[in-house]
């Protein structure tokens, strides 16, 4: 958690815009899309969140992503655009689009949130980009979002191909399971803390019986996700499949 006596570096809207957006032209709309709900629960001057633009950003980073990645990838099968979607807009990702633009620091957040670390919360930083691009495109239509975000969906996808991101392990661990005649993998919820806007989930997988693999996040989903990338790794999967081609 973060010391809430340390301050953090600031940037309002307009600076922001000029930063990363100088084609942008309504700036008051950018605001609204760095504006979290716990803000306007203390500033009632702010008079609306950012979660329908949100919405609408989650929307047209679907489409963007899945026309950039057909054009990107000509020859590539349906199966493997579709996951390649799904790395790309994952929370994660979009969080590291969120921390490398440094969206951090422009969030506007209620005192819970700051203290409770939410400049660097992957959910928020992925939350607050969904909201820029919605902003952006009610701004710039959708031609400013695609060349916003070109560069960015160039360096992942070469990263994403390069490490193998696009594989779900869940996916990966329950066919491995399956191919060596054991049960489909079994998560359960070992432990769930912290309070309703910051809450830390730990899950375990079990393979036959057994316990493989541990995984900590702050969805059930990212600590499931990260317990079937434990097992994997334990259980010596991709050097199985290396040797078994």
């Amino acid at each position: 958690m973060d010391n809430p006596n340390i301050k953090h570096e600031t940037e309002s809207p307009a600076e922001l815009a000029a930063r990363i957006l100088p084609h942008m032209t309504d700036i008051l709309l950018l605001s609204r899309a760095l504006t979290h709900r716990s803000y306007l629960n203390e500033h009632p001057e702010a008079l609306e969140d950012n979660e329908r633009l949100e919405f609408l950003g989650d929307a047209v980073l679907d489409f963007v992503v899945g026309a950039w990645l057909y054009n990107r990838y000509p020859e590539m099968p349906e199966g493997d655009l579709t996951r390649m979607r799904s790395a790309l807009v994952h929370t994660e990702q979009l969080a590291t689009f969120a921390a490398q633009l440094g969206l951090g620091r422009a969030m506007r957040l209620g005192r819970g949130e700051i203290q409770a670390g939410g400049f660097n919360r992957l959910g928020l930083l992925c939350d607050t980009f969904e909201a820029v691009i919605g902003a952006l495109y009610l701004d710039q239509d959708i031609e400013g979002v695609r060349i916003f975000l070109d560069p960015m969906l160039e360096e992942a996808a070469d990263d994403i191909l390069l490490n193998h991101k696009d594989e779900d392990p869940k996916s990966k661990l329950q066919e491995w399971a399956q191919g060596n005649g054991y049960p489909a993998p079994v998560y359960t919820t070992r432990s769930t803390s912290g309070p309703d806007h910051s809450k830390s989930f730990e899950v375990d997988v079990y393979i036959n019986g057994k316990v493989c693999g541990s995984g900590i996040g702050s969805s059930k989903q990212a600590a499931t996700k990260q317990a079937a990338a434990a097992a994997i790794e334990l259980l010596h999967i991709d050097e199985w499949e290396t040797t078994s081609e």
